[in-house]
């Protein structure tokens, strides 16, 4: 076979871009980086726990710190709105700060009002607290709620029973009273927390109103910071958390702001009291994710129990937030939030979680703007790479490493799901060299590390081979599918004498015999037939094969890494007996030096030199007009050969 004669050469043959197996082609479904700089794990972990502590222990001062910041992002839009209209920088910012102020103040303080006279009114729903109780009770009488209810009973009056033995009587505790002031404070102690509270409003107020007037200050000093060695990393950086933060919020804002009114609405015309009230907190626990709208909910789904005495207003208002919550999910935010915000579903509960525990109900609300800050913040820092691997919503693996770890697996069922789901945004094209070619590469890669056993690559090549068999149904399927119906008229085949045939030759094992399948898919069959020889021919026995039969053209298919040194051995033979015909070479998922590949194959004897399928199909439409433009050339010699694979493109 081809690839056997060449097991054995020296180190010193192999080209240079070859001497190191070069790194898969990327696709373009990803944004997670391939390598990062790692850091030690003995600086890691207290690092991390240093950060921690951190924020737990100066919450006092970084909440109000992260209320102003994530308050710049939301207000930041309106300012740039304002001094377009020419009225300066500090008169933009007071007026957009005083007026966002006013709204807050106004509606907490409409808020508070209708708190407390819920507070007030809440007695007055005793009558029908009690008939929805009686009800609840005749539904479960004499059933199984019944009798879980009774053996509850049982075990609390068995753990009730007074003990045998007579005890001590328990010491009778001290109570110690302080003295609830202090000398140098005078303001009682017990305000203290509520004194703080306003102190960090105060502070984030301030703060906001004077990052909004020295922004671009800020912006340069975090960069001088930075070093500038990494001016580009943080003014990108900056740039892509400003503008998607300033763009998630008020898409956030508007949203909940309309859930919130939506809400308050419908809960009016229901004659549901205080309405009002209920609409803001639907509006504020929205912003809490997917845990807030349920907890909106169930308010005043709990007073509307309470104040009606049916069931049927409550009905309507658990519908009515679900309707909405659907609305919103569906048709609302892929619309205005445009793009996610980068962070996956998994990691804003856990973080929702984490900056809870760490900063409490402050922390649950700005869980989500917070995580998306340090998701992009992370790809742009190497040290930082796994939290872009753990938060983001990118692919956890490439396609083409996912595809190659279920062929590996033997699993061809997922590996066809993989395909399906692949070929819903992209061409069969992209998919050859995007997935099939790279996988194969890999697997050729592995092998050359002693990393992959030959039982495990023959089962990356079967079924590898055995799905893109497949593909010949689906484009079936893909033509006869009625949703295609603007689709252009293909022209009519050619008469079968006009099919012109091209020999395809493996350089390098079985991997190339599958690309050169892969190959034959992209081609027009009603035009061309390739004919892909068996990888385990000999060299002799591939040229006696084009004198004999003297084809027009040549495809011969060589992966990377490998393959350059057979192809070009290939290259001189047949073009040492056959002077006339067209050789192309694919050097696929080369990541090398093409212009030395290209010098280093065209200098043997090859015409073409490519590096993907969908270059290679072009080129040979090329080579083939050429050579259906010279008259010189004889007849290709079109015979059914039990020594080659016919390939149906």
């Amino acid at each position: 076979m081809l690839s056997t004669l060449f097991t054995k050469s020296s180190s010193a043959d192999t080209p240079p871009e070859e001497a190191t197996p070069p790194p898969s082609v990327p696709t373009k479904q990803t944004l997670l980086p391939r390598s990062s700089a790692k850091m030690p794990g003995w600086i890691f972990l207290p690092t991390v726990v240093t950060i921690v502590a951190i924020l737990y222990w100066a919450q006092q001062v970084l909440v109000p710190i992260a209320v102003a910041l994530l308050l710049t992002f939301v207000l930041n839009p309106v300012v740039s709105a304002l001094e377009r209209l020419r009225l300066g920088r500090v008169v933009s910012v007071v007026i957009a700060t005083v007026f966002s102020f006013s709204i807050l103040l106004s509606v907490g303080w409409i808020v508070a009002w209708q708190i407390a006279a819920l507070a007030n009114d809440l007695p007055q729903y005793r009558k029908n607290i009690r008939q929805k109780v009686a009800d609840l009770r005749d539904f479960k009488r004499g059933g199984a709620l019944e009798k879980v209810e009774q053996t509850v009973d049982e075990v609390k009056k068995e753990l009730n029973k007074p003990e045998t033995a007579a005890r001590e009587p328990a010491p009778r505790p001290v109570v110690v009273a302080s003295d609830q002031h202090s000398v140098f404070w005078p303001i009682p102690l017990a305000t203290g927390p509520i004194v703080e509270r306003l102190a960090g409003a105060v502070l984030a107020i301030v703060l906001v109103i004077f990052m909004l007037i020295q922004r671009e200050e800020l912006r340069n000093r975090l960069i001088r910071v930075s070093g500038y060695g990494r001016l580009t990393i943080t003014t990108k950086a900056m740039e892509e958390a400003g503008q998607k933060i300033s763009h998630y919020l008020l898409a956030q804002l508007l949203i909940n702001s309309g859930f919130g009114l939506a809400i308050g609405v419908i809960l009016f015309f229901l004659d549901v009291p205080y309405a009002l009230l209920w609409g803001f907190l639907a509006t504020m626990l929205r912003f809490i994710p997917y845990v807030g709208p349920w907890a909106a909910a169930l308010l005043p789904t709990a007073l509307s129990l309470a104040y009606f005495p049916g069931w049927m207003t409550s009905l309507i208002i658990v519908g009515s937030f679900l309707a909405i919550e659907l609305i919103i999910n569906f048709f609302l935010e892929p619309r205005l939030y445009g793009e996610s915000a980068g962070v996956s579903e998994i990691a804003v509960l856990v973080m929702a979680a984490f900056w809870t525990w760490l900063w409490g109900p402050v922390g649950l609300v700005l869980a989500t703007p917070l995580t998306v800050c340090l998701v992009v913040f992370a790809k742009y820092v190497p040290e930082m790479a796994f939290v872009t691997v753990l938060l983001s919503d990118a692919p956890a693996l490439e396609t083409y490493v996912n595809f190659y770890q279920r062929m590996l697996a033997s699993d061809q069922d997922e590996g066809e799901e993989i395909v399906e789901e692949y070929l819903k945004t992209h061409s069969i094209a992209e998919l050859c060299d995007d997935v099939f070619i790279p996988a194969l590469s890999r697997g050729k890669s592995d092998r050359r590390r002693d990393q992959l056993s030959e039982k495990d690559q023959k089962s990356v090549h079967d079924g590898t081979r055995a799905i893109l068999e497949d593909l010949d149904d689906r484009q079936a399927a893909a033509k006869k599918s009625p949703e295609k119906k603007t689709e252009s008229v293909e022209p009519a085949a050619p008469p079968p004498d006009q099919v012109f045939q091209i020999f395809g030759f493996p350089a390098d094992g079985e991997a190339d015999e599958i690309a050169l399948l892969a190959l034959a898919k992209l081609l027009d069959s009603r035009r061309y037939s390739i004919d892909v020889a068996s990888p385990n021919m000999l060299v002799a026995e591939l040229v006696a094969l084009v004198e004999e039969k003297q084809p027009r053209l040549v495809c011969i298919g060589a992966i990377a890494p490998g393959g350059l040194v057979q192809a070009r051995y290939l290259c001189k033979r047949i073009r040492a007996r056959c002077a006339d015909v067209k050789i192309l070479v694919g050097r696929w998922n080369f990541s090398g030096s093409l212009e030395y590949a290209q010098a280093s194959l065209t200098s043997v004897g090859a015409d073409r030199v490519v590096a993907t399928l969908s270059e290679a199909r072009d080129q040979l439409s090329q080579l083939v007009q050429l050579t259906a433009d010279d008259s010189s050339l004889p007849a290709p010699k079109i015979s059914e050969s039990n020594q080659l694979t016919r390939a149906s493109a």
